[in-house]
């Protein structure tokens, strides 16, 4: 019997592992897709942002399944969702993230100090100028705490759960209108996730 349930769960394991691995190619093919466009915008623009770290963002946001495929609305227009164009919504996501980078060389901090201000603004780059000029877990999850999640309402540290890979070992909680703190770190893993996926597609064409 005990062989038996052992083999049952082996058996599940296996197939939820199969079916992630699954969606998570589905997710790779659908943000490739916008490759081309990628490639397109930052050449029309003197930016550091390269292919593969937009790719990696677009993959973070939306996986590539929405108008505003980068949520590039709020830097844009100040509300969420007034972006329904992909391309657009690309190229102001670029332009934020070029500035975002180029504020970074000039503050002398670390290119996911600036990836993390995509997602709580740029006013981050100049605290983790004051605070040692490397972007860590610790200081990002201070400024949502102490300065995002006040600025939306939440004064008391009010959090709820957050379930992911990476939030998992930390708490898995955020704070209530306090941005992501794990953002940049999930755009480095997705970025991981990209070049892999990648390679295997090319190895394995008719993935």
């Amino acid at each position: 019997m005990f062989k038996l349930l052992r083999r049952v769960l082996v058996l599940a394991v296996l197939l939820f592992v199969g079916y992630k691995i699954y969606r998570i190619h589905q997710d790779v093919r659908q943000v490739m897709t916008y490759q081309t466009l990628v490639r397109e915008i930052l050449s029309e623009k003197d930016t550091p942002a390269n292919e593969e770290l937009v790719l990696a963002m677009i993959y973070t946001e939306t996986k590539g399944k929405e108008g505003d495929v980068m949520q590039s609305s709020e830097s844009a227009t100040g509300s969420t969702n007034s972006i329904n164009d992909k391309a657009i919504s690309i190229r102001q996501g670029i332009q934020t993230l070029t500035d975002n980078l180029y504020q970074a060389q000039n503050k002398g901090v670390d290119v996911w100090t600036a990836v993390q201000a995509y997602n709580f603004g740029p006013s981050y780059i100049d605290f983790i100028a004051q605070h040692g000029k490397k972007n860590t877990l610790s200081l990002a999850k201070q400024y949502s705490r102490e300065t995002v999640a006040p600025s939306l309402g939440n004064t008391t540290g009010k959090t709820y759960r957050y379930i992911h890979p990476i939030s998992i070992l930390h708490g898995a909680e955020l704070y209530v209108n306090g941005g992501n703190y794990y953002y940049s770190r999930q755009v480095q893993l997705n970025l991981y996730i990209l070049k892999s996926m990648v390679k295997v597609m090319e190895i394995i064409p008719f993935l």
